[in-house]
């Protein structure tokens, strides 16, 4: 029998996934972001949202 696909167990939550849709202009610049760091887009929107939080929330930050 063969045997299921998938992820090992590793004790850490998973990273819940979210969809937003981007003006064209702010996905370009997320695109150019991502280029110059040598990165992925998502990685640049991930960066951004935690940058967010700790200005918004400093608090929050100091829990994690």
């Amino acid at each position: 029998m063969p045997s299921k696909r998938g992820r090992k167990p590793s004790g850490k939550p998973r990273a819940a996934r979210a969809t937003a849709s981007l003006p064209p202009e702010v996905y370009s610049t997320l695109q150019d972001i991502a280029r110059q760091k040598k990165v992925s887009v998502a990685w640049v929107i991930r960066d951004a949202a935690e940058r967010y939080i700790n200005e918004q929330w400093p608090l929050l930050a100091e829990s994690r």
